[in-house]
C-alpha cells in the first residue's frame, strides 16, 4: 500500500469496533465490501449504512483488506477456521484490532501468504458515530512485521490516529495495561457510584463527573512527567 492506495475493505465483526473502523477507513476513501451479520442491524446501519451483510469466507474472498474486530476468545478460532476454508488469499493485508493478541494469533493466515498486522486504536468504543471524532487525536498501538509498519502505520494515520509502535513480544503487557484502565476504572466508579446512592445523594453518576474527570486529568498529567510530591491525594 502506497499513499493515496485505495483497498478494498471487509470487516468480520458487527459489534461496537468493526463498524466504525469500517465507517473511518471509508471516511479516507477506501470502499467497504462487506459486514459480517450482527445482533443490532439498526446500529450498524447508522454507522455504516448501506454496507452488505456478508458471510465471513465472502468478505474475505471480496477483499484486499480484511479487519477482525471480534471479541479476544473468537479471534484465534475465525481466523483458523477461515484458513481451513483456504478463504485467505496471498497478499492480502488482515488486521486484527485486539489489544492482547500479537501477530502470533494470524499465523494460520500468514501461512496462506496473507500480511498480518494489529493495530489497536486506544479508546473505548460505544459503537456510534461519536468514536468517529474520538479516533482523531487517539493514539493507536500498531505491530507488524518490518516490511510491512508502514503500511499499518498508514491505516492508523487513516482511522485518525497517532500510530505507536509496539513489538510483538510486548502486546500482552500492552494488553494488560489496557485491560487494567478500562476494567479497573469502570469497577471504582461503579463502586464509588453505588456508595454514594446508599448515602442518598442523587445522580450518583452526574455528581462524580466533575471529580472523576479531574482525578484521572490530573492522574494522567503525573504519568506523563513522573511523581512528585504534588501529587499527593490531599
Amino acid at each position: 500500500m502506497t499513499p493515496g492506495s485505495r483497498l478494498g475493505v471487509g470487516i468480520i465483526g458487527a459489534g461496537r469496533v468493526g463498524p466504525v473502523i469500517g465507517a473511518a477507513l471509508a471516511g479516507a476513501g477506501h470502499a467497504v465490501t462487506g459486514i459480517t451479520a450482527g445482533s443490532d442491524r439498526e446500529r450498524v446501519d447508522a454507522v455504516l449504512p448501506g454496507v452488505p451483510v456478508l458471510d465471513a469466507d465472502e468478505i474475505v474472498r471480496r477483499s484486499e483488506l480484511v479487519v477482525l474486530a471480534v471479541p479476544h476468545e473468537q479471534l484465534a478460532p475465525i481466523v483458523a477456521g477461515l484458513a481451513e476454508l483456504g478463504a485467505w488469499q496471498v497478499g492480502q493485508l488482515v488486521l486484527h484490532t485486539d489489544p492482547a493478541h500479537g501477530l502470533g494469533v494470524l499465523a494460520p493466515a500468514a501461512a496462506r501468504g496473507a500480511i498480518p498486522l494489529a493495530v489497536h486504536p486506544a479508546i473505548a468504543f460505544t459503537g456510534s458515530t461519536l468514536d468517529l471524532r474520538q479516533l482523531t487525536g487517539a493514539y493507536a498501538a500498531v505491530t507488524a512485521p518490518a516490511a510491512v509498519l508502514p503500511i499499518a502505520q498508514a491505516l492508523a494515520v487513516e482511522l485518525g490516529c497517532e500510530p505507536v509502535v509496539v513489538v510483538d513480544a510486548d502486546r500482552p503487557a500492552y494488553g494488560e495495561a489496557i485491560a487494567t484502565a478500562t476494567q479497573f476504572a469502570a469497577s471504582i466508579v461503579q463502586q464509588s457510584a453505588d456508595l454514594l446512592g446508599q448515602a442518598g445523594v442523587p445522580a450518583p453518576g452526574r455528581f462524580l463527573s466533575t471529580l472523576v474527570h479531574s482525578t484521572v486529568e490530573r492522574a494522567l498529567a503525573a504519568a506523563g512527567r513522573g511523581p512528585g510530591p504534588e501529587d499527593e491525594l490531599l
